[in-house]
């Protein structure tokens, strides 16, 4: 069943406010300025959403659907090369798929900064693929995996840029999987003269 034209427009909005509140924080972010960026006008936007905090829930529950889309992936897989490459690679999609999202989800992990709690329920979704625990996560690993996730946010987003998401998506995911300490199957071998004693 295809999605109706009014829910693809609601995502459409949803994900550019998202972006917006990633970017300016969702206090810092005004109605005007999510329906400027949409191409509505105010009273066309609170047509969608009857209110700004109408709007964020919209956003937190969508970014929440997509933390829980990439658990269900990676569900039984166990920790490792094989997790680490699924993660990634549904990551990359849910990002080119729905890049202001993604960029509001990764804040807290790539920035350090939370506005909302509800912020570090969806950045533990994301950490949990990797199965990480920013509490209780050896410090290389958190490292590893916060590397990756920024390489991801920048990456897609320059993708949608340059209009380029179907043939960065396998760079993307390969950059992000070596961010992670793993060598992508299809790299070039390492010449004995490339490894550190």
């Amino acid at each position: 069943m295809t999605r109706t034209f009014r829910q693809q427009f609601d995502e459409g909005i949803v994900d550019r406010a998202a972006a917006l509140f990633a970017r300016r924080g969702f206090e810092q972010t005004s109605v005007q300025a999510v329906a400027d960026a949409v191409g509505l006008s105010k009273a066309g936007l609170l047509h969608h959403f009857p209110s700004k905090d109408a709007l964020r829930e919209a956003v937190l529950a969508q970014a929440e659907s997509l933390g829980q889309r990439v658990l269900e992936h990676v569900d039984g897989l166990p920790l490792g090369v094989a997790r680490d490459r699924r993660a990634v690679e549904v990551i990359v999609d849910v990002a080119l798929d729905h890049p202001g999202l993604v960029a509001l989800l990764l804040v807290p992990a790539t920035q350090g900064r939370t506005d909302d709690p509800a912020d570090d329920v969806a950045t533990a979704a994301v950490l949990q693929a990797f199965g990480v625990d920013a509490g209780t996560a050896d410090q290389e690993r958190l490292v590893r995996v916060i590397g990756a996730l920024s390489a991801l946010a920048v990456l897609t987003l320059a993708a949608h840029t340059k209009d380029m998401t179907i043939v960065w998506r396998p760079l993307v995911v390969a950059t992000c999987f070596d961010a992670l300490g793993h060598r992508s199957p299809d790299a070039p071998p390492v010449r004995p003269d490339q490894v550190e004693a």
